[in-house]
């Protein structure tokens, strides 16, 4: 950890929250942006004389059960969460995590399934920790099926990358592909389960040293956002922008979708969807 990241990190997420937000009421003459020392400590359950040595650097070493209640009251998202592990050290407390994990979740909730429904005609999926598609859109089928991303049953992405000849010449940048499936993968990983370290055993197997070796790296803050290139058979080279929303912690889930990040993109999709030209727009990232 360098020098004083947990006690920068912790100042910052205080004060970016509003009394508001954790049903606080809100003074006149509030000096501090977010919430006071007291009142964070108070969330947490834990005195202000320690958050105080936490925040000042002169602590570095909370347990898991201060952390964990932390966690709670500064409401981190998932991406926060992560940053977090990974000035801890890219080691999440082991009572952080679940005990004995819950198998991955293998069905989308009606809810999930009828936004992506209203995202035809464009590219969009859900997976779960290990990276099964679950469910996607018919678009995504004609982006991804002719590919053979959605061979497996149940189709995996991991898996796809890394034991399908196919995966290299769809997308160009398999390194960077193969980079952000293999860590989206460790961040949910659990030595305790059974699932988790299935996969990962067939595709050390399989692969070999181009998998273990992503395996075995410390894990980064995964990407939310960018530009992926593809090459389909039908309709050529793709610039595709994506965005990866978070679905509820119960869930489990992630949901991806894609957008044309140029004209020329655009208008393939179109073509591949049986659609005029300029019907989808581009989005550039």
């Amino acid at each position: 950890m360098r020098d004083n990241e947990l006690g920068v990190f912790l100042r910052a997420r205080r004060e970016a929250i509003a009394p508001a937000e954790v049903g606080l009421p809100t003074g006149p003459r509030r000096r501090t942006p977010g919430l006071r020392r007291a009142e964070l400590a108070t969330l947490a359950g834990i005195s202000v004389e320690y958050l105080t040595r936490l925040e000042q650097g002169r602590d570095r070493h909370p347990s898991a059960e201060v952390l964990g209640a932390l966690l709670d009251a500064l409401q981190l998202s998932a991406e926060d969460r992560s940053q977090l592990f990974l000035i801890l050290g890219y080691d999440k407390p082991a009572a952080l995590c679940p005990r004995v994990p819950d198998p991955p979740v293998q069905a989308v909730r009606p809810g999930v399934q009828a936004i992506l429904d209203r995202l035809e005609p464009g590219p969009a999926l859900v997976v779960n920790r290990i990276s099964d598609v679950l469910a996607c859109t018919d678009g995504y089928q004609r982006l991804a099926g002719p590919v053979g991303v959605l061979d497996g049953a149940p189709p995996n992405l991991l898996r796809f990358l890394f034991t399908d000849g196919r995966a290299r010449t769809a997308h160009p940048e398999w390194g960077r592909a193969a980079d952000s499936q293999v860590n989206f993968f460790k961040l949910g990983f659990h030595p305790e389960d059974a699932h988790s370290s299935r996969i990962a055993e067939e595709l050390a197997d399989a692969a070999g040293y181009e998998f273990t070796a992503r395996s075995e790296s410390p894990p980064a803050v995964p990407e939310r956002t960018g530009v992926q290139r593809w090459v389909h058979p039908e309709v050529g080279e793709l610039r595709l922008g994506f965005e990866v929303l978070e679905l509820p912690d119960a869930d489990n889930q992630q949901m991806i979708i894609y957008l044309p990040d140029d004209e020329a993109t655009a208008a393939a999709l179109d073509r591949l969807n049986g659609r005029h030209p300029g019907a989808l727009r581009a989005v550039p990232g």
